[in-house]
């Protein structure tokens, strides 16, 4: 039986995950529009033999632009750079379902899988908010349940695409003079509620035969559909108790979908703040609160919560007349965990504004690398997770500090690689089966490994 290993992926997020981590000494304001700045974390990450590096992305500029840095590269433009200055750790995109079309998406993520040697995934997101739905024509977004009916069209359209190549269509016999068999080409030939796409794709399928399909809904609509296609889920979980609930009804609803449930991989979010002892690590977290301008952080919980402006105040707990969750259509479990949170804990909005600003709902964790350490191995080992978003408060120092003090730790007590081993495509780092083409009774071989691509 192959000892199960703990997966880490790191969230890359400008400055850093707390929203005042731009306002350090340390930190560069402009870092978020500069290539060198994430080549440096994608080697610090895999320095750490983290499996994936993963970024964020929405149609629509984020929030206040007085708040942080804002505004970002285009995810998958900026990883295939990242691509050619790393060898080993997947790359993960966020992109939306609910503003892009199938054909095209499954077209650059293929290139993604083929220029990175098959490294590529797709955070699947149905994106919430009527700011992106007005860049794209629309008055309003769409109802959160619309939303994911277009995303499951949306997955089974590109499934067909990547598998309209057979992994042997390309016969390229010089002497006969044939390059491919067109009879190994399929077609999508898709006619359904929100798509209609006839042709095969114009990539070859990838070394991953597609790739690594991730998740980070939590909603009822969001579970069924990570059940259905999700290989790995990022999650926000503020206690190991409801980590444990989640984990275990996520791998029940994926046997249920007639999925073995260890193909799907649970990552909770966790924001790790490290110092040397715990009160050097608390100092540090209070230097970070310290810098949070409440007045940005009250018009953030106010759109959260679907509340008019002026609504909250900062030195009272929320209100006790919130919109039920059933009348939320942007992020349905986002806004439950929050008023979860600052129900169960009492919190006033000043209080609730400072648990967000390090990691906007993910469980944030101050403390020493054996403290830290200590804590992923127990969610690991008592069924809370098989692994974690790792999104340090300040980059690229936090990086730094887990790779450099609680990666060893985590070595030591079995749970990571020492190394990363014999090159492998992010499937395999995560363990799961390439997949079978849709298409071919039998499926053909893998084809040979991608060669290692030149360093920058």
């Amino acid at each position: 039986m192959t000892e199960r290993r703990l997966h880490l992926n790191a969230f890359l997020m400008n400055t850093g995950h707390h929203e005042a981590s731009w306002r350090l000494p340390e930190s560069d304001p402009y870092a978020h529009v500069e290539l060198g700045h994430y080549v440096h974390l994608a080697r610090i990450a895999e320095r750490g033999t983290f499996d994936s590096l993963f970024l964020a992305d929405g149609p629509q500029l984020w929030g206040n632009l007085a708040q942080r840095p804002a505004g970002a590269l285009e995810p998958l433009t900026l990883l295939t750079a990242l691509a050619t200055a790393t060898e080993h750790i997947g790359l993960i995109a966020t992109a939306s379902t609910s503003y892009n079309s199938p054909y095209n998406l499954a077209r650059k993520f293929a290139s993604l899988d083929i220029i990175s040697g098959g490294r590529a995934g797709w955070n699947i997101v149905t994106t919430a908010g009527a700011e992106a739905a007005r860049n794209f024509g629309l008055d309003a977004e769409p109802a959160h349940a619309e939303r994911y009916a277009r995303a499951a069209e949306f997955l089974d359209v590109a499934l067909k695409l990547w598998d309209s190549w057979e992994d042997d269509a390309i016969v390229a016999d010089k002497a006969a003079g044939v390059w491919g068999d067109d009879t190994r080409i399929h077609p999508a030939r898709h006619k359904g509620r929100y798509f209609s796409v006839e042709g095969a794709l114009n990539v070859p399928r990838t070394p991953q035969g597609y790739p690594l399909l991730v998740q980070a809904g939590s909603s009822e609509d969001g579970k069924a559909f990570a059940a259905r296609y999700a290989e790995a889920v990022f999650t926000a979980q503020q206690t190991i108790e409801d980590a444990q609930a989640f984990y275990a009804d996520l791998k029940s609803r994926t046997a249920a979908a007639g999925r073995d449930p260890g193909h799907i991989k649970v990552l909770p979010g966790i924001v790790p703040v490290i110092g040397s002892t715990e009160t050097e690590a608390l100092a540090a977290e209070q230097v970070l609160e310290d810098h949070i301008v409440y007045a940005h952080g009250v018009g953030r919980l106010e759109a959260l919560l679907q509340l008019p402006s002026g609504s909250l105040e900062l030195d009272a707990e929320l209100p006790s007349d919130l919109p039920p969750e059933s009348v939320i259509e942007g992020a349905k479990s986002r806004y439950t965990l929050v008023v979860e949170l600052a129900r169960r804990e009492r919190l006033t909005v000043r209080q609730l504004i400072g648990r967000l600003g390090g990691g906007r709902g993910h469980l944030t964790f101050a403390g020493t690398p054996e403290q830290v350490a200590d804590a992923i191995e127990q969610w690991f080992t008592s069924g809370a997770a098989d692994g974690f978003n790792i999104m340090p408060a300040v980059l690229p120092s936090g990086l730094d500090a887990f790779v450099d003090h609680v990666v060893p730790l985590l070595r030591a007590r079995g749970l990571l690689r020492e190394e990363y081993g014999p090159r492998q495509t992010l499937r395999e780092r995560y363990g799961l089966p390439r997949p079978a083409n849709q298409y071919v009774t039998a499926p053909a071989p893998a084809p040979s490994p991608a060669p290692a691509l030149a360093q920058v």
